[in-house]
């Protein structure tokens, strides 16, 4: 997983809106249940764009609310626009340094919870602060907070399903294509969410939360689609268009229903060759690896070389394309793994041209060709990548 790090927001202030009257909401109130590591305060904080939904240490803190020593607090002293407005409430623990750090590593025990507040709107929250999000409820919430409390079950189920691992580390550098494999389970509810929800708000949350890092390499496509959804809808909303400029095909990798560039081709033996005089006459598989990728040298071996055994007759063909840095190595993983397909790299490590027309940063990676380059499928490893192949012939 991807970490970002951002300069922290130190100062507690009540934003400045153009354009729009701000007014006083009557109260935000509830009960918070304390442990003695957790501060006895709650912060209110506003994500000013759509990059600073649930990121760290950027949220503007409009306001702040103590927790008396029976759990109850209140939010009195809230500003908001016109309309809807996004904002997340958090607490810190003892140690914590910054109102606006969000501790979401750990899903299951994050310490904050986005809710949409408007004129006139008074909430009335319970929760507990060890498991702040997790426990978070809401009194009769409006139809974007009640969407927001599903995402957030969503969320935390998929958490626990798929990405808690008491028995070993995922992030193990041989256990790379189960972390891919995990991860996207993981995203899939929220992404169904945000393909479905018919609040802006909401949506935007979920898109966020399927990579807070705002690395949407591995579904573009996903991103895309929300900008397509929502221009539709909104197209006047700065956050819109903060979404669509995330979502601008031109900065992400090629997607599924593409047709692959044409790439001149530098081959293992000397030539160069165009992509496209290399695909199969049914089915290509364009794979992106290298001789010190663990996992992609087990796909070389478990996967790629059997199919390419039992397939290659009836009009399959794979690629292989490495980032590899000089040549010794990588001419000697290729026999090593008796990956006999054709083989092309420039020999310039990851800072290859190749990568750099299809747009992508991250190995192992592959892309799934019909016979005229068309992108059929994408990142399919292991036995998933087996099971497209044989219903595809």
């Amino acid at each position: 997983m991807h970490f970002r790090l951002h300069l922290p927001a130190l100062l507690i202030a009540l934003p400045v809106f153009s354009g729009c009257t701000a007014q006083s909401i009557p109260a935000i109130t509830g009960h918070i249940t304390l442990q003695p590591e957790w501060k006895p305060v709650l912060y209110l904080v506003q994500p000013r764009g759509f990059s600073e939904i649930a990121a760290n240490f950027t949220g503007l803190v409009v306001d702040s609310a103590g927790i008396a020593p029976d759990g109850r607090f209140t939010f009195s002293n809230v500003r908001i626009p016109e309309g809807k407005t996004l904002f997340q409430i958090c607490i810190q623990k003892q140690a914590g340094r910054f109102p606006n750090q969000l501790l979401d590593e750990d899903i299951a025990s994050a310490n904050y919870m986005p809710v949409v507040l408007q004129p006139g709107e008074t909430l009335e929250i319970v929760a507990e602060a060890a498991r702040f999000q997790a426990t978070f409820s809401i009194k009769n919430p409006s139809a974007e907070n009640a969407g927001l409390l599903r995402l957030r079950d969503l969320r935390q189920e998929a958490f626990a399903q798929n990405l808690t691992h008491p028995d070993g580390d995922i992030h193990e550098e041989s256990l790379l294509l189960e972390h891919e494999d995990a991860l996207l389970r993981f995203r899939r509810p929220l992404m169904a969410f945000a393909d479905t929800c018919p609040n802006l708000l909401p949506a935007l949350v979920a898109v966020r939360w399927v990579s807070p890092a705002g690395d949407y390499e591995r579904v573009p496509e996903f991103v895309v689609g929300q900008c397509r959804k929502w221009s539709k809808e909104t197209a006047s909303s700065p956050w819109v268009r903060q979404l669509c400029a995330t979502g601008n095909r031109e900065n992400l990798p090629v997607l599924t229903g593409d047709v692959v560039p044409d790439y001149p081709l530098p081959m293992v033996g000397g030539d160069t060759i165009r992509l496209h005089a290399l695909l199969g006459s049914r089915l290509t598989i364009l794979d992106i690896w290298a001789s010190w990728c663990a996992p992609c040298r087990r796909e070389n071996r478990e996967i790629l070389a059997p199919l390419w055994v039992k397939y290659n007759a009836q009009g399959l063909q794979i690629i292989g394309y490495s980032i590899d840095g000089s040549a010794g190595p990588w001419k000697a993983a290729i026999a090593k793994d008796g990956a006999v397909w054709p083989h092309a790299g420039h020999l310039s490590g990851d800072s290859t041209p190749f990568l750099e027309t299809l747009r992508i940063t991250t190995i192992p990676a592959n892309f799934i060709l019909d016979a005229r380059g068309n992108v059929v499928a994408k990142n399919l490893h292991g036995a998933a990548l087996e099971a497209f192949v044989a219903t595809y012939f």
